[in-house]
């Protein structure tokens, strides 16, 4: 069993159609304010007057396209960012703290908190209505980008509403167990898989060198403190406390995020949130076995943007 075996599978590894408008968006580089340098991210100019999206990306080292850099590039969030555009939406995805563009903010990109990334989702909205003079801005979160725009809603009148793709509805820690579990060669794991995840949840450490050294990677000692305090966050609870517009967009193919387990708890949470299922589509909202493009990037499922478009503009 090769330790980088269970990496690519686990969530949190390493850290109605509309008429587009004629518009020639521009993308400009843009930054906000972080603890100790700035955060960087890309902004798509649909115009003036324009909705501006502010895009999340997901767990681990993932970049503002939603590119990893432990290997998997579907360009979710640039995909979805150029596509908005021609709809006549702006926006502005984002480098995380510590990585990245961003990599000057702090010091350790491991040594973050949800409240953390919700500071700075804050920091961004302040920026962006400023630039584009927005009463309010829209938030986009991608897989745990969701959890981190559902922690930065509470008591904030200056966001329209939510976008939320491919979000877990349970705590992350049950999704993590649960996608172990699914994998067939972690079975004999699966004792050390529960008691770390177990500890975890508790606030307590794990010592690595008792582990699998399958499973070192994903407990990783660097990341237990985030790990820790993700956890405890959970998600349906954050959605319930939120009154606004709210979009759910799920792939019915989706093996990280489950479209049986996640999407109903979200759907309870929030009774009058519009859920568009796609049945085809995986965690990046690619349609499964769908061929990379040139560069890299797997072609979005034709209705992520059209969807997400016309839940904005009608708002």
């Amino acid at each position: 069993m090769k330790s980088k075996m269970f990496r690519s599978l686990v969530l949190l590894s390493g850290v109605v159609g509309l008429t587009s408008h004629a518009i020639a968006a521009e993308s400009s580089a843009i930054t906000a304010p972080g603890p100790q340098g700035a955060l960087a991210g890309t902004f798509v100019n649909a115009g003036t007057g324009k909705p501006v999206v502010l895009m999340i990306p997901g767990s681990g080292p993932t970049d503002r396209d939603g590119n990893s850099a432990l290997g998997q590039k579907p360009a979710t969030l640039r995909q979805i960012a150029n596509g908005l555009a021609a709809h006549g939406i702006s926006s502005v995805r984002i480098d995380k703290r510590g990585m990245f563009g961003s990599k000057e903010a702090v010091a350790d990109g491991n040594r973050v908190t949800i409240a953390d990334y919700a500071a700075d989702v804050r920091s961004w909205i302040a920026v962006i209505r400023v630039k584009t003079a927005a009463r309010c801005v829209w938030l986009a979160g991608h897989s745990e980008g969701g959890l981190v725009a559902l922690a930065s809603v509470q008591g904030q009148a200056d966001i329209c509403g939510l976008i939320l793709l491919a979000t877990p509805g349970r705590p992350l820690g049950e999704v993590m167990r649960a996608q172990l579990h699914a994998i067939p060669s972690a079975q004999t794991v699966l004792p050390q898989i529960n008691a770390a995840i177990d500890a975890l949840e508790a606030g307590h450490h794990v010592d690595v060198q008792t582990l699998h050294p399958g499973l070192r990677g994903v407990f990783h000692p660097l990341v237990q403190d985030f790990m820790i305090d993700l956890f405890h966050h959970d998600p349906a609870a954050l959605l319930k406390a939120y009154h606004g517009p709210v979009l759910i967009v799920q792939g019915g193919e989706d093996r990280k995020v489950s479209p049986t387990e996640d999407l109903p708890l979200l759907k309870a949470a929030d009774p009058q949130a519009q859920v568009v299922l796609l049945p085809n589509a995986i965690h990046p909202l690619a349609d499964l076995g769908a061929a990379p493009s040139a560069d890299g990037s797997l072609p979005l499922d034709g209705a992520v943007v059209p969807d997400i478009a016309e839940f904005v503009l009608k708002h």
